[in-house]
């Protein structure tokens, strides 16, 4: 008894770990990808860098992008656009 005494603090601040930092990080991971693999031609989005653009082709091959710009088309790996950001641009300004 005095064995696992002596391991369950470590064992507790394992537990409140993963639940506090590894399960949300998960679960963060799993909607970026999600969200890559759900983009479609004519989507509104940012790059991580800060790009706005349009989408304007798809390669499932290599997972890439090309992007519409005011500086013209740019090719982008999926997983250089961001979620978060692309999803504040496609969201209604609020009055």
């Amino acid at each position: 008894m005095g064995d696992i005494g002596q391991f369950l603090p470590m064992i507790l601040i394992f537990v409140v770990a993963y639940f506090f930092m590894i399960r949300p990080q998960m679960k963060r991971q799993k909607d970026e990808k999600r969200f890559a693999s759900e983009l479609k031609k004519g989507d509104r989005v940012v790059t991580k860098s800060g790009m706005y653009g349009k989408v304007v082709d798809l390669n499932d091959k290599d997972y890439s992008c090309v992007l519409e710009t005011m500086a013209g088309k740019i090719k982008f790996d999926r997983s250089a656009i961001s979620m978060e950001m692309s999803k504040k641009l496609s969201t209604p300004a609020k009055k």
